[in-house]
């Protein structure tokens, strides 16, 4: 059962590193970035093109994976939301927008042909695939009946602090939470607003790519699909659980989903998995609509 429960906190650390991106974007403008599943396949997508194609280490790749993210972070911004928010377009607007991106992103990727970044779903017919184990580091320290891979939920709550404190307590987090709570009132004050917000969708972006390549390391699953069919109704289950645009509530949601699938995967087999997420979704949503940290939400970041 020890067992389970270290598989319980890192599975739901990635839950809530995905979940926190879509929550960086919400709070600030009140819409879901549905490209966002899509930026966390493109992460680990690259991130294993960049190991198996072109024999570089894992550390380079990991970076070129996250980069990738970035500048998808700011096609997104560009591309996506800025022409729409200075047309005052209505937020299903930008909705639609990042929805359409999702479905080009994935099938850039799916199209892979010889030669190009992601030629090996061309080869293996766009299955998924596997980290070379020889290729990627995976120490792992036995401590009495448990087995513990490079401790990396330490790391992704390591992450967590790391974001709490910039939000807090550093002047684009104080930046941040003033156009969350009032864009109008930010730019007045002298705040570039369009900056903020398109460095909340970067950091966004590079949050969902982080959390790609650890999904795709941790369950040896990578493929252009692993965005919409594993954590896209996720992190938004993740999210109502929290309180929607809630920082502390996507971090507590994302571990309080991943105790729910464990313990649902012991007690019932893995077919009711993907059901867990749902059902967590619509208890939430019946029994306490504004989620966890709900009464918090009128100071969302």
């Amino acid at each position: 059962m020890g067992q389970q429960v270290l598989n319980a906190i890192f599975i739901g650390s990635i839950y809530a590193l995905f979940a926190v991106g879509y929550t960086l974007v919400f709070g600030v403008l009140d819409i879901l970035n549905l490209a966002h599943s899509a930026v966390f396949m493109l992460g680990a997508a690259v991130t294993y093109s960049l190991v198996a194609n072109y024999n570089q280490s894992f550390a380079v790749a990991c970076v070129g994976g996250i980069l990738a993210c970035v500048l998808m972070g700011l096609v997104i911004e560009y591309v996506c939301l800025r022409p729409l928010r200075r047309r005052r377009a209505p937020p299903i607007a930008a909705l639609i927008s990042t929805i359409g991106l999702a479905l080009i992103i994935v099938a850039a990727v799916e199209q892979g042909r010889p030669g190009s970044l992601f030629a090996w779903l061309w080869q293996d017919g766009a299955n998924s695939v596997r980290f070379p184990p020889d290729m990627v580091p995976n120490p792992t320290w036995r401590i009495g009946g448990l087995t513990r891979e490079v401790p990396r939920e330490i790391d992704l709550r390591e992450i967590h602090r790391l974001l709490g404190y910039v939000i807090r307590y550093t002047q684009f987090g104080r930046g941040l939470r003033a156009v969350a709570e009032n864009s109008r009132a930010a730019s007045l004050m002298g705040l570039d607003v369009d900056r903020m917000i398109m460095l909340t969708v970067v950091l966004s972006s590079a949050l969902g790519g982080i959390a790609g390549i650890l999904f795709g390391l941790a369950l040896s699953d990578i493929s252009p699909y692993i965005g919409r069919d594993n954590v896209e109704i996720r992190g938004l289950a993740v999210i109502v659980l929290g309180g929607m645009g809630s920082i502390p509530g996507a971090v507590a949601g994302g571990y309080l989903l991943g105790f729910i699938e464990v313990t649902a995967l012991v007690l019932f087999g893995s077919n009711v998995r993907t059901g867990v997420a749902f059902a967590a979704l619509f208890l939430m949503l019946v029994l306490r609509p504004q989620g966890i940290f709900g009464a918090q939400l009128h100071e969302r970041l």
